[in-house]
């Protein structure tokens, strides 16, 4: 292959990659609204979270892939139980816009708190050498 059909094919990968995950939030949010009537805009923040967990569990821990996924996934389902029950729960018979503000509050949060531990931006290692 040429130079020219390898960058084409990498960013055809790229967009594909790029754009599960944007369905994958965008499916989270229709499911949330969907079963709760509540936009959860801490959503995006949870998956903030997931990727340090990855980011954790690859570099020290030094874990294989499949050990890692699975790490990150049940950290960041934990981390939604946890603040469903302690943000969004003693919420459920108050005014609509108490959840919304509960929610931007418990986005900020996270935000904040992952940059009290990690003020620049991190590399999840690769397999693959430069």
């Amino acid at each position: 292959m040429s130079e020219v059909s390898i960058y084409w094919l990498q960013q055809v990968l790229n967009a594909l990659q790029l754009s599960s995950i944007y369905a994958l939030i965008a499916l989270g949010y229709s499911m949330v609204y969907g079963i709760l009537t509540m936009i959860n805009f801490a959503h995006g923040d949870v998956f903030m979270v997931g990727a340090f967990l990855c980011f954790l569990a690859a570099t020290l821990l030094d874990l294989p892939f499949v050990p890692t996924l699975l790490l990150t996934m049940t950290g960041a389902a934990l981390l939604g139980v946890l603040i469903e029950r302690l943000a969004y729960k003693p919420l459920r018979n108050a005014p609509r816009v108490s959840a919304i503000i509960t929610a931007l509050g418990v986005g900020l949060f996270l935000e904040n708190l992952t940059l009290a531990f990690y003020p620049y931006p991190q590399n999840v290692p690769t397999l693959i050498e430069n």
